[in-house]
Order: structure tokens, then sequence, then C-alpha cells
């Protein structure tokens, strides 16, 4: 069976490929109402590789917001059946200048696919995709497998969620398989066993009622910019720590066997700070690089702006500044609370000279996978077979809202198996997927099926 694959994948990998890269010309920006056009086109893209690749059926779920794309290859109603999760929207391009190349006219340079969604998370379900084509080829298919591609993963699922409400018996399986998600290397192979979760807001300071000079009014009315610089500066101590009071009640405190583990990951401190660029790290004390990414919650600056910016000079004073806050939350702690949370701490400790108004975006809830469970099992000895090796269990520092409403809906639980890298520039210029790791996840997606179904 396992040759059969191989052989069927050296055939067709080519074409794998090409068929990606035309995935990945289709700027499918969720975010970006112009791109609606771009984000049907993409679905019906999606739902014809799924027919071409042997699924039984594959439609087009319209939503007040973008289409989701469910497609399905039912074998036997008795045998197991995995539900395949993935996104085909992508994040916005900006700024295009740092771009080495269009980020929708594919690239391929050093063994790598450089374009928008090429790791996140185009070329990570397409993986999927070509796998099932590859059990149908070889009449090794053993479990039935639905799909459901969504196209708000970037902006939050909020559409998706009513889908997943409204159509539990068309998404009933036995487990979902998710790869948009990391592993360490090609090297040291692990498994996230979970994800952070997501509270995202929107904050906007306005102090005087219209911009005013700055030579006239400076120094006698507050500026709003200054004021909000102050408001996001405060929320970190000298330690790192969030002062918000409240925001780490509800955390999950990692066990010492947890962080040890953790530990035992391969980790170059020099290496990371030579790829991003950077002198020293910057984190919460008393945590490692791992840990602050994985096991703490934390709040980052996403935007600012305000006041003047374009080319040349303009001694303004400006009447309102604007950001974009985002907190990333580990298990118990609930997205809702966290922006409430955050929200009224903005207001209250804003100064009487400005007026404070913010609001929620999008959020989404931590998740974590047993390591006991049988997917997670089936999971560890599908890289094995392909990897030669155990993977490692680590945390990711990400973000995948849907996650505990699906197990709250459907009733199943999630495994990750991602084969992008950290260092692959998610929501970033120059993303990339390595073609070792597109094709690795193709020939190792297979076995998780196997596996899951013998267990």
């Amino acid at each position: 069976m396992s040759q059969a694959w191989k052989d069927y994948q050296q055939k067709n990998k080519d074409r794998f490929l090409s068929e990606l890269l035309e995935l990945l010309r289709i700027p499918s920006i969720s975010a970006r109402s112009e791109h609606k056009p771009d984000m049907q086109k993409c679905a019906e893209a999606v739902k014809q590789r799924m027919l071409e690749a042997g699924a039984d059926k594959a439609e087009i779920f319209q939503t007040p917001g973008h289409p989701i794309v469910y497609g399905e290859k039912i074998i036997d109603p008795k045998k197991p059946t995995v539900l395949v999760y993935g996104h085909y929207d992508v994040q916005p391009v900006e700024p295009l200048e740092l771009w080495h190349s269009g980020p929708f006219d594919p690239v391929i340079k050093d063994g790598k696919i450089f374009a928008r969604g090429s790791c996140d998370d185009k070329g990570q379900f397409y993986m999927h995709v070509k796998a099932l084509e590859t059990m149908v080829q070889t009449n090794s298919l053993v479990t039935n497998i639905k799909f459901c591609i969504e196209g708000e993963e970037e902006v939050g699922s909020s559409n998706l969620a009513d889908f997943v409400k409204s159509h539990k018996d068309l998404l009933k399986a036995d487990v979902i398989l998710i790869s948009d998600t990391a592993m360490l290397s090609l090297e040291n192979p692990s498994i996230d066993i979970g994800v952070r979760g997501l509270s995202y807001i929107e904050v906007e300071v306005t102090g005087p009622n219209r911009d005013l000079h700055s030579g006239v009014y400076g120094g006698a009315v507050a500026n709003p910019i200054t004021i909000l610089a102050k408001m996001i500066a405060s929320l970190h101590d000298e330690n790192n720590h969030i002062t918000i009071p409240g925001f780490y009640d509800d955390v999950v405190v990692a066990t010492t066997e947890e962080r040890k583990k953790m530990a035992a990951a391969p980790y170059d401190e020099k290496e990371y700070k030579e790829d991003l660029g950077v002198k020293e790290l910057w984190g919460e004390k008393g945590f490692t690089t791992n840990e602050r990414t994985g096991i703490r919650p934390t709040i980052e600056l996403n935007g600012i702006w305000g006041g003047y910016i374009g080319e040349g000079s303009k001694t303004v004073l400006p009447s309102k500044a604007f950001a974009k806050i985002s907190a990333r939350l580990v298990p118990n702690q609930d997205s809702n609370k966290i922006t409430d949370l955050l929200i009224n701490h903005l207001k209250k400790i804003a100064p009487a000279n400005v007026s404070v108004k913010a609001e929620p975006h999008h959020g989404g809830e931590p998740y974590m996978t047993p390591i006991d469970s049988k997917a997670y099992k089936a999971a560890a000895a599908a890289i094995k077979d392909t990897f030669g090796k155990d993977p490692i269990p680590v945390r990711g520092g990400g973000s995948i809202p849907i996650c505990s409403l699906f197990e709250q809906e459907l009733g199943i639980k999630i495994v990750f198996m991602g084969f992008g890298l950290d260092s692959d520039n998610l929501h970033s210029p120059n993303e990339k997927f390595n073609l070792d790791n597109y094709y690795k996840g193709i020939e190792t997606i297979p076995y998780f099926h196997k596996h899951f179904a013998e267990m």
C-alpha cells in the first residue's frame, strides 16, 4: 500500500505542484470587499479540485460573507469518518514594497514556494485533496473523508459557526483533522497539541473636536497620539507582565512536567535571533521563548495611526488616534471575557482630557488536544512512518477560531497535523512553503487515515 502511494505521488508530483500554484494565483483576501469576486472564484476552484481528486460530491454553500466549500468521499457508512478543515482565504499583502515577487504570482526559489497563502492555508489544505486522490487512485482509501474549507478564517469565521450549527448531520464525523499549524522542522517533526485563543479590538481616542495647529495649541491641549501611546505602554510592567487586573485569573498554569517536555524541543536562540534580525528577545520574565509563544497569554499592538502621515511635514495636533490590539489566550481564558476586560480597562485608564471608543473585531477560544486520544496517536504513528521518528508534542502560538466550536457542536476531537514552519512568514511579506514540506504532507496524510481506521 505505502509503495503504491509513493509511486503515484512521485509520478504526479509536478501536477500536484502546478495545481497548487493555480490556487495561489487567486487573490482570495477575505478582509477586503473588493476581493469578493475572487473569493467566489477560489471557492469554485476548490470545489472543482475536490471532484477531480475523487470526491463523490462537492458543493458551495453561500453565507452572508464568503462561501464555504463542502466535499465528501463516503466508501462505507460503517467505517470511521475524518472531517478535514481548512481555509482558502488569505491575509492582506501590505506592505507590498517588501515583497520580493508578486504575492499572487507564485515563485519557486531555493526549494520554496513564495506566495500569499502558500503555507497559510492553501498549500496545507491542498495536501489533503491530493492525499485523497492518492488513496482513491491506488484503491486504498479505508476511511470516509469530508472536507469543510471556508473563506473567513482570517476574519474570525463568524459565518462558519452558523454553518456548523445548522449542518451537524452533514459534518458528522469521528475526528477533525487540521493542517493549519507548523512543525519544528523536517529533522525534528512535531505535532501541535494546542492553539491559543484570540481577542481583537480597535480603539479610537479623541481629544479636541478638530485637528489643531501644533504651535498655537501644543502644550495646552492633550495630543491623542501621545495619550494612546502612554495607555498602550502601561499594559505591560517592567517584567513584561500584563497589568490589566484580572487578565490572568483563568489561566491554566502549565505543569512542571509539561514545561520539561517543551524544553526538550530543539531551540537555537542565536539562530532564532538571526532569522528575525533582532539583537535581543523580549517577553514575560520567568519564561522561555517557547513558553512565551505557547503556554502564556499575550497582548500585542497590531497597528497604530493618527495625525499626518503623508509626504513632507504638517504641524498638526490631531483630533484622533487609533490602534488595533489583540490578545492571544491560553486554556480556560474566554475571548468574550477578555475582550470586555480589555475595552473596559482602556476606558478606565484614559485621562479626562480624552474620550475613548473601543469595539471588538473578532475572537476565538483556545483549544487543547489530548495526547492520549485515538486521533493524536494515529497522527503520531503517521509521522513516525514517514519521518522515521516520533513527533514532539508542542503548543502552537497561533489561533484557529473555530476549533472550540467544532468540538462543542459536533462532539468530536481535533488533531493538528501541520507541515509548515514558524519561519514561513505567515501574515508577512514573502510568505513561503517548502516544497519538501508540501510533498511530505501529501505522503504522510494517507498513513493517518490508515492508522485511524485500525485503532
